[in-house]
């Protein structure tokens, strides 16, 4: 097997046809793929469309939401593929992607993992490559700072923005919304932390790779259009409450450097409880003056904004 594609779902019932609709439509006698759904609990119909629809999918129906890492690594383990794709149910992949995958990872063998070009609903480039965070990205990503300090370090590095994303490049980091890894360097880093119910996995698994030898590649040429936040804008103050946790976590993890832990935990929780503020009172603000479709993009927006942290 060449690819494995692991979806994991929560209530994804409206995407799911239209991205495993453009997987299935790929099939190609160069190269072999299998899709692997992780159900995790839902409450819609999800897995009965999938059964019904797409036969061809192999699901695992959890009883209990497991979160992302720890449902994507249920995928991981059942998948047989020389190479793993997670990928967001909230995805349209573009014909010849997955092809191209394969036919780059098997032309790079330095790559241990890379990303393909996401773009936003409305086609505009979302900013799917990144570079890891330093401490100073926490209290410069609070809502708002981007305005007042258009220019700073938060949003010009760490996103990348100073790059015109036309061209393969390595990266530090590629957002699990669709990220490619290698069997042989998942055998190497392990698996994903689960420890990060979501967020921030994805920056995890990818931090630990950078750390060896391997490489992680952009490739701008396959593109996937990302309708994000299909599962998360459902239930947005918890999603941003969750996000908020992870990033704890992983400043934790890996940004303490030689900080005293007693003064850096409730620091840096500090500066991230005053952003989870920030976020959920605009968000009920907004929710106060909104019809019902309007506050349904404002989730969608709440959404967005942890996923770009």
């Amino acid at each position: 097997m060449d690819l494995s594609i692991v979806i994991v779902s929560w209530n994804s019932f409206a995407e799911l046809r239209d991205c495993i609709g453009s997987l299935v439509g790929q099939a190609d006698e160069d190269f072999s793929y299998e899709i692997i759904l992780v159900d995790n609990a839902s409450s819609d119909d999800s897995v009965a469309l999938v059964q019904k629809c797409f036969p061809v999918v192999r699901i695992i129906a959890n009883y209990e939401n497991k979160g992302f890492a720890g449902a994507s690594n249920q995928g991981i383990l059942a998948s047989t593929g020389r190479f793993v794709l997670l990928l967001n149910p909230d995805s349209v992949v573009e014909s010849g992607v997955l092809k191209g995958i394969i036919t780059f990872m098997d032309a790079a063998p330095d790559a241990g993992a890379c990303g393909c070009k996401l773009l936003e609903s409305d086609k505009s480039l979302q900013y799917s490559a990144r570079c890891f965070p330093h401490l100073s990205d926490v209290l410069m990503s609070l809502p708002g700072i981007s305005r007042i300090i258009p220019n700073n370090h938060y949003k010009r590095e760490y996103l990348m923005m100073n790059w015109d994303h036309r061209r393969i490049r390595t990266v530090e980091w590629i957002s699990g919304a669709c990220l490619v890894m290698r069997r042989e360097a998942i055998a190497q880093v392990g698996l994903l932390d689960e420890r990060f119910f979501m967020y921030c996995e994805d920056m995890d698994w990818c931090f630990r790779l950078f750390k060896t030898s391997w490489k992680i590649y952009y490739l701008p040429h396959l593109t996937i259009v990302h309708h994000r936040g299909a599962s998360s804008s459902q239930t947005a103050p918890r999603m941003i409450l969750a996000h908020h946790i992870s990033m704890w976590k992983y400043a934790q993890k890996h940004l303490r450097g030689n900080w005293p832990r007693l003064l850096f935990a409730p620091l840096t929780g500090f500066f991230l409880a005053m952003r989870v503020a920030l976020l959920l009172l605009g968000y009920l603000l907004c929710q106060g003056i909104s019809g019902r479709t309007e506050s349904r993009e404002i989730s969608a927006d709440a959404a967005n904004e942890a996923s770009n942290s």
